[in-house]
């Protein structure tokens, strides 16, 4: 039921997109020609969008992609894929036959998710960078005499991105007729963030039971100010950990590539096959790549063993 409840949540943002797109940006003056080329793109991408959203296997790339703020539909994120794949697969081939070819498929398949998840890291973060001063203008309006949704309104106007965008969304789901919790938990599942789910309930107290909504959000805000500066206190303690993290992780890279530079032979024998190196028993593969595959999966759970060490919660 919950999978059934989120799906139905997408689905009612997808449809607002269209309205808050014509109400908040301003019309496209294009020639004829590029605008009939680019309604047909849209209507196909449309279509497929749909039909795949109506197999129900989407939902879950719809989402990562409406949090990372990128103006794909699902059938351009697959398209995207299999392209990447298909280049990234037929560069390996060239250089590495079969190996390379699966190794540039695999690759090709996972950028994309890589780059969306980067992605939503950056815009998660600038968000919450900006939340202090977000609710020290919405604290403003509130004292001005403004009621929650023009203060809203005000915060969309003033903010930067992508705090900004974030709210203009918000204020035109309430110009449909929408209600304030349900806009407010369409941001939620936009922007997951702890501090921004606190403002939020604070919101849904105040207008079930009363109070004074900008003394309350003035706490909020100085809250989240502290847990900034604790935040910014423990990287600092933890500087040590994560240079030697890095240290650790990049110096086998960097070692191994100055010695192919130095003695292109001597580390040859490791990745190409007889007459130069020497190949795995029954398998015709050069003996290097799975030592190089190990190698690389170790110094991944190193990597994370030590970010789970330095992530401390506040």
């Amino acid at each position: 039921m919950g999978l059934f409840r989120r799906d139905k949540t997408s689905e009612r943002l997808d449809e607002l997109d269209t309205f808050i797109e014509s109400e908040w940006k301003p019309a496209e003056e294009d020639s004829q020609a590029a605008g009939r080329a680019e309604s047909t793109r849209e209507q196909l991408a449309r279509r497929l969008d749909t039909m795949l959203d109506r197999r129900g296997i989407m939902g879950t790339m719809r989402s990562q992609l409406r949090k990372a703020d990128l103006k794909f539909t699902v059938a351009e994120y697959l398209i995207l894929h299999v392209v990447l794949a298909a280049a990234l697969g037929a560069g390996g081939y060239i250089f590495r036959g079969s190996f390379g070819l699966i190794l540039g498929v695999v690759l090709g398949f996972v950028l994309p998710r890589v780059y969306v998840g980067i992605k939503q890291g950056q815009r998660l973060k600038a968000f919450e960078d900006e939340l202090p001063d977000i609710l020290n203008l919405w604290v403003n309006s509130l004292r001005a005499g403004y009621s929650v949704p023009q203060a809203m309104e005000a915060v969309a106007k003033e903010a930067p991105p992508p705090a900004s965008d974030e709210f203009r969304r918000v204020v035109s789901e309430f110009q449909i007729g929408i209600p304030v919790d349900i806009a407010l938990n369409n941001m939620l599942a936009r922007i997951e963030s702890e501090d921004l789910d606190l403002v939020f309930t604070a919101v849904n107290i105040q207008r079930e039971v009363g109070g004074n909504l900008a003394e309350i959000l003035e706490t909020i805000s100085h809250t989240i100010r502290e847990r900034i500066r604790i935040k910014g206190e423990i990287r600092t303690l933890t500087a040590s950990g994560r240079a030697s993290g890095t240290l650790v992780g990049s110096l086998p890279i960097f070692l191994a590539v100055f010695l192919y530079l130095v003695n292109p032979p001597y580390m040859g024998q490791l990745f190409f096959g007889p007459p130069v190196g020497a190949n795995i028993p029954v398998i015709s593969i050069p003996c290097g790549w799975p030592i190089l595959a190990l190698g690389l999966i170790m110094m991944g759970i190193g990597a994370a063993v030590i970010a789970r060490i330095i992530d401390i919660e506040v």
